[in-house]
């Protein structure tokens, strides 16, 4: 993999069922086999309320760092086979699941089309995401936003805590 074909892209990490802990453990891991990929930084995990469908289990969420010479939607397709892999079953929107791969930020790209849109166009709203992306890169951008740290007020309500 050669630094200037490669790019570094952030990827939220979720589960609610069968030993989430385990499970993202687990992702962090099938990320680093990733082909053209190498996974440089995994924050810590953090356990939050589920949002959305609100009968269901507390979350473990995480957010990984990969370098990659992968395309924004080659990433995609093998997160979502990552998914797969885990037993990701898609019943309804914010339903129970073993894994949930995000992919959060592809460099500074910002595109929209059906099936991917970057940066993920909720990140900046869920706590879930800002406090273990920005544990890993403090100074992270989120594009057409501005600074991920500048969104931490306005997530302060929601009920986050750093899994020990």
């Amino acid at each position: 993999m050669t630094a200037e074909n490669s790019i570094r892209a952030f990827v939220a990490l979720g589960s609610n069922l069968a030993a989430p802990e385990a499970q993202i453990r687990e992702a962090f891991a099938a990320l680093s086999y990733l082909p053209q990929t190498r996974l440089l930084a995994q924050s810590a995990l953090y356990r939050t309320a589920p949002v959305g469908y609100a009968d269901q289990p507390d979350f473990i969420n995480a957010v990984a760092l990969v370098e990659t010479e992968l395309t924004a939607h080659d990433l995609l397709q093998s997160l979502l086979s990552i998914e797969r892999d885990f037993g990701r079953i898609r019943d309804f929107r914010n339903a129970p699941r073993t894994l949930d791969l995000d992919l959060l930020l592809y460099g500074d790209l910002m595109f929209h089309e059906a099936g991917l849109t970057l940066p993920h166009p909720r990140m900046h709203e869920r706590a879930f995401v800002l406090l273990p992306l920005l544990e890993i890169a403090p100074d992270c951008e989120i594009p057409g936003k501005g600074k991920a740290a500048d969104w931490l007020e306005q997530v302060s309500d929601q009920a986050i805590a750093r899994v020990a």
